[in-house]
C-alpha cells in the first residue's frame, strides 16, 4: 500500500558554516552595540537603577545566544540538512532532536527561485526557494553551479513555464 521513499542524501555546502557564522556575528554585533549604548545612557543620564540591571541581564542572555548561534548552530545545521530531488518529490530533512522531513510532490510546485545576499555572494552560495500553493520551502546554502542546475531540474520536473522560474536572482 505504501510506496518506499529513499531518505534524502544530498548535503548543503560546507561553506554554509562560515556564511552563517558571519551573518550571526553581524546580527549579534548590532544587538551588543545597542545594549552597550543603552547601558552608557543609563550611567550618563541617571536612569532608574533597575533599567541598568535589566540591560545587563539582557546582555548576558545575548552573550549566551551569540555563543550558541555563532559557534554551535551553524555546524549543527550543516551536518543535519539533507535534501533529495527526483521526478516525483522534493524531500527536505533537517534537525537532530526534532527532525523535520518535508515531502513536496512535484505536481504541487508552482515556482522555484534562487536568492543570494551579500554574504552568500562572497561564498558563491544560493538559497533555493520552492513555492507551492500554500507555502514556500527553502534549501539553504547551495553552491552556485549546483543551485542553477537544481533550479532548472525542479522546473523541468514540475513543468514550470519560464515566467515562473525565478531567473532574476534577488540580491
Amino acid at each position: 500500500m505504501y510506496i518506499q521513499i529513499e531518505e534524502p542524501t544530498e548535503t548543503i555546502s560546507a561553506d554554509a558554516v562560515k556564511m552563517w557564522r558571519i551573518s550571526n556575528s553581524v546580527g549579534h554585533g548590532i544587538v551588543f552595540l545597542i545594549i552597550g549604548v543603552l547601558i552608557v545612557c543609563t550611567e550618563i543620564l541617571n536612569w532608574y537603577g533597575w533599567i541598568g540591571v535589566v540591560l545587563y541581564i539582557i546582555g548576558g542572555i545575548t552573550i549566551l545566544s551569540a555563543i550558541y548561534s555563532i559557534l554551535i548552530e551553524p555546524v549543527f545545521l550543516q551536518k543535519t540538512w539533507r535534501y533529495k530531488i527526483d521526478p516525483q518529490f522534493i524531500q527536505l530533512k533537517h534537525g537532530k532532536w526534532q527532525t523535520q522531513h518535508t515531502l513536496i510532490p512535484m505536481e504541487k510546485v508552482e515556482y522555484v527561485r534562487t536568492e543570494q545576499g551579500p554574504i552568500m555572494r562572497h561564498y558563491q552560495l544560493y538559497k533555493i526557494e520552492i513555492g507551492t500553493t500554500t507555502s514556500s520551502h527553502v534549501i539553504p546554502a547551495i553552491a552556485s553551479e549546483q543551485a542553477k542546475r537544481l533550479q532548472a531540474e525542479i522546473a523541468i520536473y514540475a513543468k514550470i513555464q519560464d515566467s515562473q522560474v525565478g531567473g532574476g536572482e534577488r540580491a
